[in-house]
């Protein structure tokens, strides 16, 4: 069978069988993938561990007739394990994967960026709370408002998203895409404060660090519109949203291999 090579994280993984594995995975260049990965249920197999949800792998497949085969898997970082040292961080992992999951729909289509977001945004929840080293939620909500942009969802944060007036207006609407003015307000809005735009605009534009003093109530108000306007614009709301812990962390355990040579490829695309 003809076989090819990507690297690829590890979205989520179902039992097939009595020792296999349906493993869906968002590679760098072949978009998502669906995959058997045979035996690796087995106490035996040297490759199961690899392919457990929020892994980085770089993976050879064997192209198959319904499903490609997983041939051989190389562990590059296992953002897994710091992760379940935390519930906020790990649920928050989980809304990451499922919406890459929702957004790239087509298997097959190439998604470089979304990877690159996904990867970037992976590395960065896992720092745990080191120093300059966002909330998990904050993390989140760039990621999200970043990859629905990347997806053609980009919320509308400098004029009307309806009337297309341009300047500061005061109401956000999840179905218009953004802010919208007082004429075109119309349905379920939301006026947040000018911190709170503030802080969607960096968040959206990737300026990290001038997220670092936006208050905890400003960041749980922004928690709300990203969310509203991500559930809004998916064609079913995420499964694993209402699980996410939005409490100020106090703690969590970071993996020695948790930082290193990814730090200046995966974090940019995310956090500057």
């Amino acid at each position: 069978m003809p076989t090819y090579r990507d690297q690829a994280i590890v979205l989520r993984a179902y039992k097939l069988g009595e020792a296999d594995r349906i493993v869906t995975l968002l590679t760098r260049s072949n978009g998502k993938v669906r995959a058997v990965a045979r035996g690796v249920r087995r106490t035996s197999s040297r490759i199961g561990g690899r392919l457990e949800p929020f892994s980085h792998v770089d993976v050879q497949f064997a192209r198959g007739r319904t499903l490609d085969v997983v041939a051989q898997v190389e562990a590059l970082h296992a953002y897994g394990a710091p992760l379940a040292a935390s519930y906020q961080r790990f649920t928050a992992g989980e809304v990451m994967v499922e919406t890459a999951d929702r957004l790239v729909a087509e298997e097959g289509a190439p998604a470089p960026r979304q990877f690159r977001l996904l990867l970037g945004a992976l590395h960065a929840l896992s720092q745990g709370t080191n120093d300059g080293v966002r909330p998990a939620p904050m993390i989140l909500d760039s990621y999200l408002l970043r990859a629905l942009a990347t997806a053609g969802y980009t919320p509308v944060l400098d004029g009307c998203a309806r009337c297309g007036a341009a300047g500061q207006h005061a109401w956000f609407s999840p179905s218009a895409g953004g802010m919208v003015c007082d004429d075109c307000r119309a349905g379920a809005t939301a006026r947040p404060s000018l911190a709170a735009w503030r802080l969607l605009g960096e968040l959206m534009g990737g300026d990290w660090s001038a997220t670092r003093d936006a208050d905890p109530a400003t960041q749980h108000e922004v928690d709300g519109l990203v969310a509203a306007f991500v559930n809004w614009h998916l064609e079913h709301a995420l499964r694993s949203l209402p699980l996410l812990d939005r409490s100020l962390e106090q703690s969590v355990g970071v993996s020695p291999g948790a930082e290193g040579s990814m730090a200046e490829e995966a974090t940019p695309d995310v956090v500057r």
